[in-house]
């Protein structure tokens, strides 16, 4: 009997990712995605403003106990999304490949550089406390100990551009140090985000630590900026007009707001239907990360501790 080649390609059905599951849109909305040339790749769950309200819930239940966790649990976390990552490498290249029209050596570069920074900020969660924590000299007998605290849920409006690497490098410092994330994938090419969620999923992270969301940019960041339960937002992925409203809305309850660096722009494409323009990455994606987005969305907590009296020969504490 002959083999048989003409079987149908199976589709694969693109879920949002939040609290641990694979939740369809709550409107069920989907859009098309394509490539750079235009050809059809997939349909991605169109977010609604209730999607956007769940992720948030998701997250905040999430809080407690991923900041509670040691900070090396976290970075062995960490470590464990690399290497899952790892283990998926080829469907990551051909879908970078596809978002962001480059060649497969070119994605696999990329890819390759994306679970590097996972290894990265993997290290750094236990010894981000000593590069931004400290003992404080005081006159007295006190211990006056300054320690950094995460800021809480955090809205990750992620880079247009660099769908894969610039979404990891803003997503892992934001849980290296604790917080829990809500993150608007790219949303010309939210197709490696939304897979990034399903080795979430699968490699010890807690549900809700991170969750993902495709669909209009705007759409979504606005409610989410306005959200009284978020604590800060990173703006990389919004233009300079959305970037102005979303801080204008984050002033409400004081969020934390960390600003890109200054971007160019660039038409959106007409099929996503879209009036304002998006942004061009400013970040240079391939470059060392330093700390600087680790700390962005730590606070500090200074505690005095009284150490007893202080004879002539010293601390009697």
């Amino acid at each position: 009997m002959s083999e048989r080649t003409d079987r149908l390609t199976v589709f694969k059905t693109y879920k949002l990712y939040v609290g641990g599951k694979f939740p369809r849109s709550e409107s069920g909305r989907v859009y098309e995605v394509t490539d750079s040339k235009g050809k059809w790749l997939a349909n991605a769950p169109q977010s609604s403003r209730k999607d956007a309200r769940d992720a948030v819930v998701a997250a905040r239940k999430a809080f407690g106990g991923w900041s509670g966790a040691t900070a090396y649990n976290r970075g062995q976390i960490l470590y464990r999304i690399a290497e899952m990552l790892e283990g998926r490498k080829d469907q990551f290249v051909r879908e970078v490949a596809d978002a962001e029209g480059l060649s497969k050596s070119k994605a696999a570069a990329v890819v390759d550089a994306a679970i590097d920074r996972w290894v990265w900020y993997a290290g750094w969660t236990d010894k981000i406390g000593q590069i931004v924590g400290g003992a404080n000299p005081v006159a007295g007998p006190f211990f006056n100990l300054s320690t950094p605290e995460p800021t809480g849920v955090v809205t990750v409006v992620a880079p247009q551009e660099s769908s894969f690497l610039g979404l990891v490098s803003v997503v892992a410092p934001v849980i290296a140090t604790g917080n829990t994330a809500v993150v608007i994938a790219s949303a010309d090419a939210p197709l490696p985000a939304l897979s990034l969620g399903e080795v979430l999923a699968t490699s010890d992270l807690p549900g809700g630590v991170v969750n993902i969301l495709s669909g209009k940019t705007a759409e979504l960041a606005a409610p989410l900026a306005a959200h009284q339960d978020v604590n800060a937002i990173d703006l990389t992925g919004a233009d300079a007009e959305l970037a102005k409203d979303l801080e204008i809305a984050a002033a409400d309850n004081l969020k934390r707001v960390f600003r890109p660096p200054v971007t160019r722009h660039r038409p959106e494409k007409e099929a996503q239907g879209a009036a304002r323009p998006q942004a061009v990455d400013g970040d240079d994606w391939s470059a060392d990360p330093g700390t600087h987005r680790l700390t962005a969305f730590l606070e500090t907590k200074t505690v005095w501790h009284p150490t007893g009296a202080l004879g002539v020969s010293g601390s009697s504490y």
